[in-house]
């Protein structure tokens, strides 16, 4: 923060001087622009389409369960929430694990905290539970790309590619 209050501190001070249409002072201004700008874009998050993270609690439940409800608004977009990690284990007829069936989600609350919501989501490389995972209930941030797809007749979205910030 210090960096871009210094850097828009010194594009002011050229801007100030550069009345005096010395040409060196123009390409001063310009390279102090440039380099206010790259500190700024350091500094910026990935950009993400639908942006949970700035959000009130009671809009992000809202919003996800817009995405639940109308998912073809979302497809292909770049989402970034933040909530709680969960892990869900699916099981066969007799409660056993079935242990290619574990399904990652970031889950979040409404503003009373007594409904949640959560959106599935599957990291893009070669993540290894519970090695490269946060622990369950941990708060995460998470963006990733909103899709859907068909599992026993039903429809499910997640974000496929994700990753944690």
């Amino acid at each position: 923060m210090k960096k871009v209050i210094c850097a828009l501190f010194e594009l002011l001070m050229i801007m100030a001087l550069a009345g005096c249409g010395d040409n060196d002072v123009s390409k001063a201004q310009n390279a102090s622009a440039n380099s206010v700008s790259s500190v700024m874009q350091q500094q910026k998050e990935p950009a993400a389409d639908v942006d949970l993270t700035k959000l009130s609690s009671t809009m992000v439940y809202s919003e996800v369960y817009n995405m639940m409800s109308a998912p073809e608004d979302y497809l292909g977009k770049t989402v970034r929430m933040n909530g709680q990690f969960a892990l869900y284990q699916a099981t066969d007829s007799d409660g056993q694990p079935v242990p290619d069936q574990s399904y990652f989600a970031c889950v979040i609350a409404d503003a009373t905290a007594c409904c949640q919501q959560g959106l599935e989501f599957i990291l893009g490389g070669n993540e290894k539970y519970p090695e490269d995972y946060p622990e369950l209930g941990a708060d995460i941030t998470v963006i990733g790309e909103f899709r859907t797809y068909m599992e026993d007749q039903y429809q499910y979205c997640h974000l496929v590619n994700a990753r944690f910030e």
